[in-house]
């Protein structure tokens, strides 16, 4: 050891002066050291600082959902007023204030009457005015139903917003100058979502009862594409008895998966599981018709008639007259007159009317006899959806066949007896009906192997998995990258601490046992002399190494880390 390198070791500290602190420590350290506990510092206090805003920041709760833009902006409008923050939720549909003054800022804002609403029933009447005409009382009322409807349309799960117009016209005293109001709906739905048929009856019912007078015919339902959902009066689809709506096809669909599922239950215990396929297509006829017809059938039988009228008529001549003569009118019609007596003469004899004589008038009778005619009508109606016609197409796959002395089983073809008789019972199956041309085909061909279904991908490799490790890739990377600087950091700082105390440990070791040595040949006993007498201790001269080395076991003891720092800069060749 030199003496430049001990002079360069730093004396120990007095008495009373205080171990070497963090500053002194971190200044003992090499340069990389000491970047690496400054990277690490900075990093902390960024953290620190990044926590201290984050807690800081409020926690923001949903102050109004779903508002239209006209309400959003006043509410925004009023809250800059207030002086509250406030934040929009993802795609804009909510307004977010702190969560502290969620219920205070609602209540302050309704007391401004936010938000109105984009439809006002009949509180339109509630502000009404001295010197309002009949019309601007008419058109306030107008306005407030159509606003009661369209809530209550609003009200259905599916709905999103609705519009109503009414179109009601002015009533006058004249009856057949009356017209008869109408109204239009205009729906706006969830995606995904839609009406059935009974949901379109009933907004059609809804509004057609809330109007006098207005019939369900009169109300039309549009969806926002512009698509007409109601024209007939229940509010299904199509203005007449003769088109398809749903409805219809759904029926027509029931009976085909009646008929093939009829078909399959009866044919899968002969020919084997998943060995049948079937389709059935029906041609149903959803024409209202009506025929009437009115037969007719003689009198056969004189006692089977029933008299309906009867009238009788005689005519008879005056009993020994003369009939009727002269000229008809109203002189022959006269009754006989007596005549005067002449002076010279007698007068003329009386004819005496209504004498009876020997010959007489012939007498006239007539008899008309009406009879009930015997008459049959008849009226049919045939039912909305009767099956015209039903066509049946099966697929039966080879039976297997035991193979004889040992060999494999082998697909074969049924037998065509055999396959008579499942067609027959594939037509019983159906009812068939030749006179309505049904037909049904049956025919057995072995089905094709399923192929293997493919090997599921891995884990790492389902489109799933990789979309959510590169989501996680950017906040994973930063967490990798600290854990990474602070391993850099800590690690070698731990190291180089955990080094110095071994050092320092070895170093009071060796100390130690130049003690004991020391310790040792001061009180060791001195020889005797040759007289028995003993003999003094000879003095050793220390020699300047001896010296040096006794200073460094003082400084070892005293002051152990700077001996440590100095065999770790000898260690490193620095």
């Amino acid at each position: 050891m030199s003496s430049a390198a001990v002079a360069e070791v730093p004396m120990p500290a007095p008495a009373g002066v205080p171990a070497p602190g963090l500053l002194q420590r971190l200044g003992s350290l090499d340069r990389a050291a000491r970047l690496r506990w400054g990277a690490l510092a900075a990093l902390l206090v960024v953290a620190a600082i990044g926590a201290f805003f984050y807690s800081r920041q409020p926690d923001y709760r949903v102050l109004f959902a779903g508002v239209n833009d006209k309400d959003g902006g006043a509410i925004v409008a009023q809250l800059a007023t207030m002086n509250v923050p406030y934040q929009y939720s993802e795609g804009g549909g909510a307004i977010l204030v702190p969560a502290d003054r969620v219920h205070d800022v609602r209540l302050r804002l309704a007391t401004q009457g936010l938000p109105k609403g984009s439809v006002a029933g009949f509180e339109v009447m509630d502000n009404s005015r001295f010197g309002v005409t009949q019309f601007q009382e008419r058109l306030n009322f107008q306005r407030g139903l159509e606003g009661e409807l369209t809530r209550s349309i609003q009200a259905l799960a599916s709905v999103q917003s609705a519009r109503v117009h009414l179109a009601l016209p002015n009533q006058n005293g004249f009856f057949r100058e009356q017209q008869k109001p109408s109204a239009s709906v205009l729906l706006s739905l969830y995606p995904g979502r839609f009406l059935d048929r009974t949901q379109l009856a009933g907004i059609v019912h809804l509004v057609s009862s809330s109007v006098p007078e207005m019939a369900p015919q009169a109300v039309s339902v549009l969806d926002d594409t512009g698509k007409l959902l109601s024209q007939s009066p229940d509010g299904s689809a199509g203005g007449n008895d003769s088109s398809i709506d749903a409805q219809q096809l759904a029926y027509v669909q029931q009976i085909e998966q009646q008929y093939t599922r009829r078909i399959i239950d009866l044919l899968e215990p002969v020919v084997g599981k998943n060995n049948v396929r079937a389709q059935v297509s029906a041609e149903v006829d959803f024409n209202r018709t009506e025929s009437t017809v009115e037969q007719h059938r003689p009198n056969l039988a004189a006692d089977a008639s029933a008299v309906r009228s009867q009238q009788v008529v005689e005519t008879g001549g005056t009993a020994g007259g003369q009939p009727p003569s002269g000229v008809p009118g109203a002189v022959s019609n006269q009754p006989p007159q007596a005549a005067g007596a002449p002076v010279n003469g007698p007068a003329p004899q009386l004819a005496a009317g209504g004498a009876g004589g020997e010959g007489g008038a012939p007498t006239k009778r007539e008899s008309v006899t009406n009879y009930e005619v015997d008459k049959t009508t008849q009226v049919t109606r045939n039912a909305v959806g009767a099956i015209k016609r039903v066509n049946a197409a099966v697929v039966i796959n080879y039976t297997n066949a035991a193979g004889e002395d040992g060999k494999p089983a082998q697909a074969v073809a049924f037998k065509p007896e055999q396959l008579e008789q499942m067609t027959a019972l594939v037509r019983e199956t159906i009812g068939f009906n030749k006179e309505r041309g049904d037909s049904v085909n049956l025919m057995n061909t072995p089905f094709l192997v399923e192929a293997p279904p493919p090997a599921e991908l891995p884990l790492w490799k389902q489109p799933e998995m990789r979309e959510l490790a590169v989501n996680l890739a950017w906040p994973l990377g930063i967490s990798l990258a600290a854990a990474i600087v602070l391993i850099g950091v800590l690690r070698p700082a731990l190291k180089a601490r955990a080094r110095s105390k071994e050092l320092a440990i070895a170093t009071l070791a060796s100390g130690a046992k130049l003690d004991a040595i020391e310790g040792e040949s001061l009180e060791r006993p001195a020889l005797p002399g040759p007289d028995g007498a003993a003999m003094p201790a000879l003095e050793l001269q220390v020699t300047p190494e001896q010296q040096r080395l006794n200073d460094a076991r003082t400084l070892a003891r005293e002051n152990p880390v700077a001996v440590a720092n100095i065999i770790k800069t000898w260690v490193n060749g620095e």
